[in-house]
């Protein structure tokens, strides 16, 4: 437990700060699954999720939820999954 005054306020800070970035961390992950599920699926509109993935992982990592190399490589993955989709 946080001893002094400056690590109990940075304990609240970082209480606080979790919860305002939940929402954008729950939205990026989620749009990623959305469209490797339907890239799984051979879905038509897998494209489009992985459009919506890309743009949810970049705002998050234009806020510094998730690293920007992180948000990156997810995309790029993506795109792989896509491209090798659309080929098989």
């Amino acid at each position: 437990m946080a001893n002094s005054p400056q690590a109990r306020k940075r304990v609240r800070q970082t209480i606080k700060r979790t919860e305002q970035n939940k929402p954008f961390r729950t939205r990026a992950l989620r749009a990623v699954r959305d469209a490797r599920v339907a890239i799984a699926n051979g879905d038509d509109d897998a494209q489009a999720l992985v459009r919506l993935a890309q743009q949810e992982l970049d705002r998050a990592a234009r806020r510094n939820i998730i690293h920007p190399n992180a948000a990156s490589r997810r995309v790029s993955r993506l795109n792989q999954q896509l491209k090798a989709s659309a080929t098989a």
